[in-house]
């Protein structure tokens, strides 16, 4: 299913969550996004058109001013976001660029989704750009938007950017196979579902637990995604970023993950 939902894809964005950008010392991972970004241009080469929707700023600005780090003040916070971008968005350019691919910024908060003008620019600037074969990488803005910093919420905003941009498919990189009956981190018996038709089923099936009981954003906002996406027919696909060359087994079907079917 996996496979098959990925080759009917034209259309695809992509998130990445801060959690899979990082290494395990909290620090960016340019080795990871240089490999994701070689992936992405075989795609391209293969005729898909590919939005990217990445977490990342308040890593990359702790991995630029490591002084910073104990604090926790929504400014310095916000501080670091603004100073992160700029380093996500440098290390983006330069693995993109290895390939002939070019980037574009956008950084949205949820008022530009309920703003008629906002959005129609928005739509308009996602497909001029993917229409010339740049890539557009997208982020929630940090530094102005308090709501928004929460670790997370860049799985709504991945999908409310494929419903505006009238995407074939969302696919949500997280540090987990896919949706589990309860936190496979905690229990070694949790059972995976490689396909979802009902959510509301899914929700009375499954464990939720805390915020952060399945990975960064903790499985509450994927569904809300999920939820978000299916309802204008697009389906969704849960997998784990951390796997080596996770987008080319997945096209192939040889990583596991869930696939969230379209209504």
């Amino acid at each position: 299913m996996i496979a098959k939902t990925i080759a009917e894809a034209r259309k695809i964005v992509i998130k990445i969550g801060s959690n899979t950008l990082a290494k395990a010392d909290g620090t960016i991972n340019p080795e990871f996004m240089a490999d994701f970004a070689e992936q992405v241009s075989a795609l391209m080469k293969a005729g898909k058109q590919i939005v990217l929707v990445s977490s990342g700023a308040q890593v990359a600005g702790l991995s630029t001013l490591h002084r910073w780090a104990r604090k926790k003040d929504i400014h310095y916070r916000q501080a670091l976001c603004a100073i992160g971008q700029v380093e996500l968005m440098d290390t983006w350019s330069a693995s993109f660029r290895t390939y002939g691919i070019h980037i574009g910024q956008l950084l949205l908060t949820k008022e530009d989704f309920l703003d008629d003008h906002r959005t129609l620019n928005m739509r308009n600037t996602l497909f001029t750009l993917v229409d010339e074969g740049v890539v557009p990488v997208i982020n929630e803005n940090d530094s102005v938007s308090y709501e928004e910093i929460k670790i997370g919420d860049n799985d709504n905003l991945s999908a409310l950017t494929a419903i505006l941009w009238s995407a074939d498919l969302l696919i949500l990189l997280s540090d987990i196979d896919g949706v589990y009956d309860k936190n496979p981190k905690e229990y070694p018996d949790a059972r995976l579902f490689e396909e979802v038709s009902d959510l509301a089923k899914l929700r009375s099936s499954i464990s939720i637990g805390s915020s952060n009981s399945f990975g960064t954003g903790g499985i509450e906002t994927k569904l809300e995604a999920a939820e978000k996406v299916t309802a204008y027919g697009i389906p969704m696909l849960l997998a784990n970023g951390g796997k080596p060359r996770f987008l080319e087994s997945l096209s192939n079907g040889t990583q596991p993950g869930t696939v969230f079917l379209a209504r």
